[in-house]
């Protein structure tokens, strides 16, 4: 099983229960992948520019609480 047409449709042939554990491994991986990817991007100091931006901000009291940005869309 090596194309996407071909596990496209041995998902289709699980179970609903396996196609949540499914699911859950996927976002797992996923989430991982996104962890390792920001811990090399900060190794790297390519967020070191949005870092300094963001302390500015605060400092220059440029910021909102996050509840009142989630609250007011």
């Amino acid at each position: 099983m090596n194309s996407l047409p071909e596990i496209e449709a041995a998902i289709m042939q699980l179970s609903e229960g396996e196609m949540r554990d499914l699911s859950n491994w996927l976002q797992e991986y996923l989430n991982d992948a996104w962890d390792k990817q920001i811990e090399t991007d900060t190794k790297l100091g390519q967020l070191d520019r949005l870092i300094q931006r963001a302390k500015a901000d605060i400092k220059a009291n440029r910021v909102k609480p996050l509840d009142e940005i989630l609250n007011n869309p």
